[in-house]
């Protein structure tokens, strides 16, 4: 049983790092709370349903087009709403209440599209799980699990070793002096919203192909995101990612001993005890610096 929720842990956690991965490279540079970032997790869900099973799209060439898509709907929020609003001055709580504002028009445009029942990915055979570790995992977990260990090593080096990832972090530490250098920081933001909203695309596609979709799904995928963000560090992409491992496997243990009633109850209460005892996360930088 501890194998087999450990593994749990990992699958779940796994999601939870690619969205607060998405969430962190965004927060970092547009400095505020994306709101919408769930959708784009919805989105790369729903996205993939309609193109394999309702247009018969080949499932391989159905992904790429909903990854693609994604990004650009991400760039889109903040080239076509954001921008505008950071050019009036617009505070980072009007931002987060615009970005709330429009997950939930987004998603009552899904829910109106496809209704509100549960879809599952059918369509490939059911195969019986691996044995991994003493527990089983099935190919969907196994490839959710690669994908996301893959995605984060290369975030992170991108971050620190190529001149892109410099030009981010030079954005996030100061945009005023970023553009005394000379970056379009504009450009910038606008590509960081890209790649997150393909990192939470990405994590929308394997949970739809792991245990399906509601509407609904992005908001909650979003608040455990977040608390996985103040786990690992608010600043920290790396941080994050761990801190989305940790979240996954505190909540698989803690359901073993008190019931899946208390699934989100328990990831909350972790979010009190950090913000409480150690705000700044398991990186240990004070939250108001850079990417790590």
């Amino acid at each position: 049983m501890p194998a087999q929720l450990a593994l749990d842990g990992v699958i779940s956690g796994s999601i939870y790092a690619l969205v607060a991965l998405g969430f962190v490279l965004i927060y970092s540079t547009a400095r505020f709370f994306h709101f919408a970032h769930g959708i784009t997790f919805t989105a790369g869900a729903y996205g993939s349903f309609l193109l394999y099973h309702v247009l018969g799209v080949p499932l391989l060439a159905a992904v790429p087009i909903v990854l693609l898509s994604s990004a650009l709907l991400g760039a889109l929020f903040d080239i076509v709403i954001y921008q505008p609003l950071r050019k009036r001055r617009a505070s980072p709580l009007v931002l987060l209440v615009v970005s709330l504002g429009l997950y939930i028009v987004l998603q009552n445009a899904i829910s109106l599209a496809f209704g509100d029942a549960a879809r599952r990915m059918s369509g490939y055979r059911v195969q019986e799980g691996m044995h991994v570790f003493g527990g089983r995992i099935t190919s969907v977990q196994a490839l959710t699990a690669g994908v996301t260990f893959v995605l984060v090593v290369v975030v992170s080096v991108g971050l620190q070793r190529t001149r892109v990832g410099m030009v981010i972090r030079a954005v996030a530490n100061d945009p005023d002096l970023a553009t005394v250098r000379g970056i379009n920081n504009a450009a910038v933001v606008s590509g960081v919203f890209a790649v997150g909203s393909l990192l939470a695309a990405i994590a929308g596609v394997l949970a739809a192909m792991d245990v399906g979709m509601v509407p609904t799904m992005g908001m909650r995928i979003l608040m455990m995101a977040i608390v996985a963000v103040v786990i690992g560090g608010l600043y920290s992409p790396l941080g994050a990612a761990v801190g989305g491992m940790v979240l996954g496997l505190a909540q698989q243990f803690g359901v073993w001993k008190l019931g899946s009633e208390w699934q989100d109850a328990i990831a909350f209460a972790i979010l009190v005890g950090f913000l409480v005892l150690r705000p700044q996360g398991l990186w240990g930088r004070p939250p108001r610096k850079t990417l790590v």
